[in-house]
């Protein structure tokens, strides 16, 4: 097999959560690009609608709260119906809430754990029974630098908390499931621009010193390694999180 067959992905079927716009939407069209069918799955109704038409080539749109066990059945289930089976799964819905930590409403934390790490672990369960009968799958679960560093100036001790949460999970899962063939590793990018990001703009002239390359990324700048995780390229990496992140951590 040539380097380029490696990367190659037809044939596959990928389902992306968060997939309606954002860093979810770069991964969902790259994946589509080197050949897989796609599964996009977002809360938002009318997004994820609006970019499965936008995608084509028989793309699925499918609503789906990660935090929600019923609804993540189902949607796994309706992939599996449409396609016949899943090959590979991005996680990349998540949300971000900032605030001091002596100060943080009980209800914020629990918002941003739910679905930074419940839902990505019903999702890696769902994807799992899919992915274990067939005795393949790859499983790229969206974490963040924040999961290995502490963010400045901002206060976000939950989001640090679930992503970190995110990356340990990804190592478990790796270890279980290697027996099935399932591969489960995490990307962590750094600061990215995104709808989520560009809310805080105020605070990018304060981020860039802490970059080494002086920038952000964009959405498109993570995508190659989620190509590289979900093809043959990657047939023996698995419990392992690769860091996006301009050269922030190494300071």
């Amino acid at each position: 097999m040539s380097v380029r067959q490696m990367f190659e992905l037809k044939g596959k079927v990928a389902a992306v959560t968060g997939g309606a716009r954002g860093i979810g939407r770069a991964c969902a069209d790259a994946l589509q690009e080197m050949g897989a069918k796609i599964a996009l799955m977002d809360i938002l109704e009318d997004r994820v609608q609006q970019s499965a038409e936008e995608m084509g080539n028989g793309t699925l749109g499918l609503v789906c709260d990660v935090t929600d066990k019923a609804t993540v059945t189902s949607c796994f289930e309706r992939v599996k119906a449409e396609f016949g089976r899943l090959d590979i799964l991005v996680t990349s819905a998540g949300l971000c809430i900032w605030g001091k930590g002596e100060e943080m409403p009980e209800e914020d934390w629990d918002k941003v754990l739910t679905i930074n790490l419940k839902g990505i672990f019903l999702c890696n369960q769902a994807a799992a029974q899919v992915m274990i009968p067939q005795k393949a799958g790859s499983i790229i679960n969206v974490a963040s630098m924040s999961g290995s560093i502490v963010n400045r100036p901002q206060s976000q001790v939950g989001y640090n908390a679930s992503k970190a949460g995110v990356i340990q999970l990804t190592r478990s899962f790796a270890a279980e499931w290697a027996q099935h063939g399932v591969r489960v590793n995490s990307i962590s990018p750094g600061y990215t621009l995104s709808e989520l990001t560009k809310q805080f703009s105020q605070y990018f002239e304060w981020w860039y010193p802490y970059i080494p390359m002086g920038r952000m990324a964009e959405p498109e700048e993570l995508v190659g390694a989620v190509v590289y995780l979900a093809s043959d390229a990657a047939s023996y990496t698995t419990g392992h999180d690769l860091v996006i992140d301009g050269g922030y951590s190494v300071w």
